[in-house]
């Protein structure tokens, strides 16, 4: 099993790029890769929700896991994906990518369905009992439906592997009340970009960011200031970037982002229904967000 340190600072959401037909591309997933890494980025998370998880196939999952397990060549730590409603198949999708090479399980709480605290205890559980390497929870109850509750972590806790979780909910006093109840070791992760600042502060250890996709070295530079206590440069930082950290949620995510990707020239502004592209009246605004912060014609395709 990976340290738990594998998972501290700065890891990115992966968007999932695809061509006009629908496919997955491949050549813009590595070029992404490797701004990541020359950008600085802590470790990497391909096929979350910002990965478009649920719409891709199974071996279109694997293949993403696969080829960003090999660019990576080690530098970086890989956090895969692997949620879902269904407890077996999610387990499933744990062992699989764990024989990929991922360091690490990124799994989301069961949507739809909506498990109480007891159901999402053994559901975990049995996630965690599947395969070696750590797994992360991930608590999003806005996309989910479904909150994980404090004690349920705690409970959680106890298993070997399960590490820490990425905490999206929103409430602070819900993840103060977290920081609190779970163990130092356990990795409490913001899964919010503008919300990493308190969170840290609480305890934290780090973030999962959406607008790394976009601003890596930034969002890696003030993640560090936040995890140094250098929370007055932090703000100032926090404060340059809050715009774009908006606007990435102005649609549902990953459309801006990825619409922010192809405005830097970086991959093909296409995401997959349900979703559909962002609206004329958002790209200005996103636009604007980008070139304030230097970002539109600063990187070549």
């Amino acid at each position: 099993m990976g340290s738990i340190r594998d998972f501290r600072g700065c890891g990115t959401a992966m968007v999932t790029p695809f061509k006009a037909d629908g496919a997955l591309d491949e050549s813009a997933l590595l070029r992404l890769v490797d701004h990541q890494l020359e950008q600085g980025i802590d470790f990497l998370v391909p096929c979350g929700s910002t990965g478009e998880s649920a719409a891709l196939s199974a071996d279109e999952h694997a293949r993403v896991v696969e080829l960003v397990v090999r660019r990576v060549q080690g530098k970086v730590p890989i956090l895969a994906g692997a949620g879902g409603n269904n407890t077996a198949k999610v387990a499933e999708t744990a062992r699989r990518m764990e024989t990929l090479g991922a360091d690490g399980i990124l799994s989301v709480t069961p949507y739809y369905n909506r498990p109480n605290q007891e159901g999402l205890f053994r559901h975990f559980k049995t996630v965690a009992e599947s395969i070696r390497i750590p797994l992360v929870l991930y608590n999003v109850p806005g996309r989910t439906g479904t909150n994980l509750l404090p004690e349920t972590v705690l409970r959680l806790c106890a298993i070997q592997n399960v590490v820490g979780i990425k905490e999206a909910s929103g409430n602070i006093t819900q993840i103060s009340e977290l920081a609190m109840v779970c163990p130092e070791s356990f990795l409490l992760l913001s899964g919010d970009d503008a919300n990493t600042l308190p969170i840290i502060a609480l305890g934290g250890v780090g973030l999962i960011s959406v607008i790394s996709n976009e601003a890596p070295r930034l969002t890696v530079e003030f993640t560090h200031l936040c995890l140094e206590g250098r929370f007055r440069e932090a703000v100032v930082l926090q404060r340059r970037l809050f715009r774009l950290m908006q606007l990435n949620f102005i649609d549902s995510n990953p459309i801006p982002v990825k619409t922010a990707l192809a405005m830097m020239g970086m991959i093909e502004e296409f995401v997959r229904l349900p979703l559909v592209p962002l609206s004329q009246d958002h790209k200005v605004k996103l636009a604007a967000a980008l070139r304030e912060l230097g970002l539109i014609g600063t990187i070549g395709r």
